[in-house]
């Protein structure tokens, strides 16, 4: 959350010529539900079979750029799954950059809402402590804690194709 796989999905697959797949956005397309009404009907299991699932369905289309939320390459074998099908990329993003991040989009995230920043610093160490595992597990790690604008993340793609 906040680290800018969306954003930087979008650009990265424009500059490969490569369709874009916001994973979360499929599966809200598929169910007609959001993310929050399904973990809401589900829970966290049901939805996080849902996503591999889904993943598993997508991970088969061709010339695709998929971008997953932060969850997924935590649950089953997904990062594996994912590093099997392709490259995967995990935007390193440190504690602080993303506290500051998620501060100020607080309002249009459900989770972070009534959160101060020192809760959500929280919420960000903690999350980034259990995922971390799996995250570097990636193909490729690439620092994006320094890009901020759209500007930055323009002068950025040209590094991160690089490094794939």
């Amino acid at each position: 959350m906040g680290a800018g796989k969306t954003t930087i999905g979008r650009l990265l697959a424009s500059r490969l010529n490569l369709s874009f797949i916001d994973l979360d956005l499929f599966i809200e397309k598929r169910f007609h539900k959001t993310i929050v009404d399904i973990f809401a009907e589900r829970g966290e299991e049901g939805f996080r079979v849902i996503e591999r699932e889904m993943l598993h369905e997508v991970g088969e289309y061709e010339d695709v750029l998929i971008s997953v939320g932060g969850g997924t390459p935590c649950f089953f074998d997904n990062i594996d799954f994912m590093n099997h099908k392709g490259k995967s990329i995990y935007l390193k993003v440190n504690t602080e950059v993303l506290t500051e991040r998620l501060n100020q989009a607080k309002l249009s995230r459900p989770l972070l809402r009534d959160k101060s920043e020192e809760e959500i610093r929280k919420f960000v160490s903690e999350s980034l402590k259990k995922r971390e595992p799996f995250y570097t597990k990636a193909t490729v790690v690439f620092d994006a804690s320094s890009y901020n604008s759209h500007t930055g993340i323009e002068e950025m793609i040209p590094e991160l194709i690089q490094s794939i």
